[in-house]
């Protein structure tokens, strides 16, 4: 069954990801991080049909190479909460062969990616070739948020705007700085650019469909955008329209409330078979899962662990008193399984940062309206002065007075600027400005209330989530010397 699916996210450092990590599981491959000083390794992983790199012609040939590639990207960015890398997972065709999907996808990568000047990490998967059932072919697709400059090296994501008066001079702020807007030095973010790289998957996968002389095809827009197939309603004109309007039921409006409401009933049934279809679908792959492991069963492996290393009863103790408490910490969250807690970890900063944003709004807007505030008390002080002037009409008298006012003067003017567009019937909302910035300061104190707690919380968990990583590395170390001690056996025997 024909079908369209191109998403797209961000891997960023705020949500805990390393592209390196992202690169490896998307490719199958063993990667090492030179940012986090570990080791990723997916080799074990299954479904990985082919992988590639796209380049630009600016991009260095080294970044052919998956782990140059992405640590070079880890190293391009410092911040804490750096945006790393789009991740794009698109749907294949069941319709097409997998030779066919692969030449497809490259070719679109080619034609909208990398001639951008982006560069492109893609792996295809076909789960189904281990799992059986319905097949459901993808691919994934990394790119670099940062571009690379015509020198080779990483170049900036955005660019300095800055604020120009009504002379083309730049404005200052109090500080005496340079004001400027931050400006995306590409368009790959951009609402429209993903709306066109979505319509182009369409229509290479739709000709491709013309071309095998299939009927099927796929559309890039949501139920809604594409609208449904109706059943067009009778002309009413003008005579019609008008009986109805007084409330007289005619023929044709009676036939044409039947057509309107068949259309919706036609609507709402496609809608709920497009929901279960996707349903199933969401079903077999929960089902094609393995059972996540428990956390409770990797807590207490992490305390049997840490005990075998303890040198006395005390710490032991210890130990089983951490594990009880992160146990039950877990249940009081209705965490259970390590799906569980990623999920929880994710939301819960997503909260934050979302709290945070708010908390960092509210209190730009302070600062804007207690800087108008303080713009009043300029234009207050200086107004005198200012009227003074005006009344001066003599030149030598009032560049005098100029001279002799020009601190008072010059504070008054940048005040009366910045007030401009704030005056109404010759009157400033001071008490409004007022009043908002009480409500403001108290909504910033209960955003910073509310983030106390979540804060607890999350630190609790990350170091919940940290303990069952170091037990899951611990038990990947085991699987793999076991598998190698059987292969020297195997060897053996050869």
């Amino acid at each position: 069954m024909a079908l369209f699916h191109l998403h797209v996210t961000q891997v960023k450092r705020s949500a805990g990801q390393s592209v390196v990590t992202s690169a490896a599981y998307r490719a199958g491959e063993k990667l090492y991080s030179e940012y986090y000083g570990e080791v990723s390794d997916y080799t074990h992983k299954g479904g990985v049909v082919c992988t590639d790199i796209l380049l630009p012609p600016q991009a260095p040939n080294q970044y052919q190479d998956r782990a140059t590639l992405w640590n070079a990207v880890e190293k391009a960015e410092r911040g804490k909460k750096a945006q790393l890398a789009y991740s794009f997972d698109i749907a294949l065709q069941n319709e097409f062969s997998m030779q066919e999907n692969i030449d497809l996808a490259r070719q679109f990568l080619s034609d909208n990616f990398v001639s951008r000047g982006m560069v492109a990490d893609f792996a295809v998967h076909s789960p189904d070739k281990e799992d059986g059932g319905i097949s459901n072919p993808h691919f994934h697709v990394m790119c670099p948020i940062r571009p690379i400059e015509p020198d080779g090296r990483w170049g900036n994501k955005q660019r300095r705007e800055y604020v120009l008066d009504e002379h083309g001079e730049r404005v200052l702020d109090e500080a005496g700085n340079y004001v400027f807007n931050a400006v995306s030095t590409t368009d790959w973010g951009k609402p429209e650019t993903l709306e066109a790289w979505r319509q182009a998957w369409a229509e290479m996968c739709n000709a491709k469909f013309a071309e095998k002389g299939l009927d099927c095809r796929i559309d890039h827009r949501s139920f809604a955008r594409q609208g449904v197939e109706q059943t067009p309603t009778q002309h009413e004109g003008p005579t019609v329209r008008a009986m109805e309007a007084k409330g007289i039921r005619t023929d044709k409006g009676n036939l044409n409330r039947f057509i309107r409401k068949t259309n919706a009933l036609l609507r709402e049934a496609k809608e709920k078979i497009a929901a279960l279809i996707g349903w199933l679908k969401d079903v077999k792959a929960e089902l094609a899962k393995p059972q996540p492991p428990m956390l409770n069963d990797l807590l207490a492996l992490h305390c049997s662990i840490r005990n075998k290393g303890a040198y006395s009863n005390k710490a032991k103790n210890a130990n089983l008193q951490r594990h009880a408490e992160a146990f039950s910490f877990l249940q009081s969250k209705n965490l259970y399984t390590v799906d569980d807690l990623d999920n929880a970890l994710h939301a819960m900063q997503d909260k934050i940062d979302t709290l945070k944003k708010s908390a960092s709004a509210k209190q730009s807007r302070i600062k804007e309206v207690n800087e108008l505030l303080r713009m009043v008390d300029y234009y207050k002080s200086g107004k005198p002065a200012a009227d003074k002037l005006k009344s001066i009409r003599f030149e030598k008298s009032r560049q005098k007075y100029k001279a002799e006012h020009d601190d008072e003067l010059r504070t008054f003017y940048m005040a009366e600027r910045k007030l401009k567009p704030h005056f109404k019937d010759g009157k400033l909302p001071i008490t409004a400005w007022r009043r908002e910035c009480e409500q403001l300061e108290q909504e910033y104190r209960d955003i910073q209330s509310e983030l106390l707690p979540l804060h607890a919380d999350a630190k609790k968990l990350w170091a919940i989530h940290y303990n069952i990583y170091e037990v899951q590395h611990e038990q990947e170390r085991q699987n793999a010397a076991t598998r190698q001690k059987k292969q020297e056996i195997e060897h053996l025997f050869e």
